[in-house]
């Protein structure tokens, strides 16, 4: 952790403590607990009270709007509403939001997964009309930074990429060996079959899953979260309230089927069981989601964004093991697999159960 991040962490913590901690009264309280540190948030929590530090790249008027539609009346039930805070509320350069306690899922019981309660939580946030102007859903554009995050890390680089970056050159063509090139050389394209899979499944994907362009079609404009898993969904009041939708750092509008492709994905590779994705996908629709049709076959429609989810996972496992100097462990493996399998398919067939 470099003294710029146990600076923020501080701070935070200082921060929820404060507000958590009734003033003039005796201190019992237990330390803040540092709940993620990386460089895209902060979440440190004291008593009820946790704070996140945002990125410092963040585009502050998009926050401020996904901000305050988790605390539009419209979607109460449906998004954990933010707190307010007197000022000065952000003791950080980085922007500063605060929230109240969850109990988030508990990743040592799968079977309670709260699949169903999660798709239904989306089917009506996708229902909803937006209550006011809203930037585009952040998705597309969180799985072209995972692809330079991944070429950034094969490369070497000790630059963070860019928050939105450009798809690089090497994305739109083939990647033939460069004579000139040495082995070894920093600025060589990846020779890595895994590498290569990955690139060949960004490289298949429509520019708007890309970030490169407006999702198409009428239905595009969608309230939409932007990154759903399980990570996703707390209980409140914790530990036994109703699950509800966190993080709005992606929030916003655009096809809503984005939602559900991570699930998908995870399905269509092996990693969810069948019965969890009939489970997820059932629910859905019995609560009218508008991503897929009332029956039928959901796969057109899931196609797109479950393929860019996966090159999306299997490009942050790919720059977590070369920055970490490990292999992929199974999930990671299954999900590089699958990029292989999809990359060499017309898109009509790249995705869909494992067989």
């Amino acid at each position: 952790m470099t003294t710029t991040q146990t600076s923020v962490v501080h701070d935070l913590g200082t921060l929820a403590h404060r507000l958590s901690h009734p003033a003039r009264t005796p201190c019992v309280c237990e330390p803040p607990q540092v709940l993620a540190d990386r460089p895209d948030g902060t979440v440190v929590r004291s008593g009820a009270i946790v704070a996140k530090a945002h990125a410092a790249d963040t585009d502050r008027e998009a926050l401020a709007a996904r901000i305050a539609l988790a605390a539009a009346p419209q979607l109460a039930g449906i998004l954990l509403p933010p707190l307010t805070a007197p000022e000065p509320a952000a003791p950080t350069t980085r922007p500063v939001t605060l929230w109240p306690l969850g109990a988030p899922v508990d990743p040592t019981d799968p079977g309670a997964a709260p699949w169903a309660e999660a798709a239904d939580l989306l089917a009506r946030l996708h229902r909803t009309e937006p209550p006011f102007p809203l930037p585009p859903m952040r998705g597309p554009a969180k799985a072209a930074r995972a692809v330079a995050r991944m070429r950034a890390a094969l490369r070497g680089d000790t630059i963070t990429p860019p928050r939105d970056p450009a798809v690089e050159p090497g994305d739109a063509i083939a990647l033939p060996r460069d004579a000139a090139v040495e082995p070894g050389d920093a600025t060589a394209p990846p020779r890595d079959p895994a590498v290569l899979s990955v690139l060949a499944g960004w490289r298949s994907l429509p520019a708007w899953a890309r970030g490169e362009a407006p999702a198409p079609g009428p239905g595009a404009d969608a309230l939409c979260h932007g990154d759903l898993h399980l990570g996703q969904l707390v209980r409140h009041p914790a530990p036994d309230g109703p699950w509800l939708l966190i993080d709005m750092d992606d929030a916003g509008v655009g096809d809503p089927a984005w939602d559900l492709g991570r699930p998908a994905a995870w399905y269509a590779a092996g990693l969810l069981a069948p019965e969890d994705w009939s489970t997820f996908l059932d629910a859905y629709r019995a609560a009218g989601g508008p991503a897929v049709p009332a029956d039928g076959d959901p796969w057109p429609a899931l196609d797109v964004p479950a393929r860019a989810l996966t090159v999306q996972t299997a490009a942050v496992a790919l720059a977590k093991c070369a920055t970490e100097q490990r292999d992929p462990d199974d999930h990671e493996q299954l999900m590089i697999e699958s990029c292989a399998r999809i990359a060499t398919l017309p898109p009509e067939l790249a995705t869909g159960p494992a067989s």
